[in-house]
């Protein structure tokens, strides 16, 4: 999370990155293969997963949990938007 944000658009910059991951892995579909787009969204799939695990951990729960490790994995969509 950038200096200035408020805790509302600190979610609408994960939902950018969340975007360009999509658009990411349709054009590493279409240029590698699908095989190669598995891997990789396997691998934003297991960041998501431990960021749960570690949120849980640390005391955060339910809908909580679940917010921050969508913002931990998607956060730099804030250097994308403006």
């Amino acid at each position: 999370m950038t200096g200035g944000n408020k805790p509302g658009t600190v979610i609408s910059d994960g939902h950018i990155g969340l975007v360009v991951t999509v658009i990411a892995l349709i054009v590493i579909t279409v240029a590698a293969g699908p095989r190669m787009a598995l891997i990789v969204a396997g691998c934003f799939t297991a960041w998501f997963l431990l960021a749960v695990i570690v949120v849980y951990i640390r005391g955060g729960r339910g809908g909580e949990a679940l917010g921050r490790a969508y913002v931990a994995t998607f956060w730099w969509g804030d250097y994308i938007s403006p």
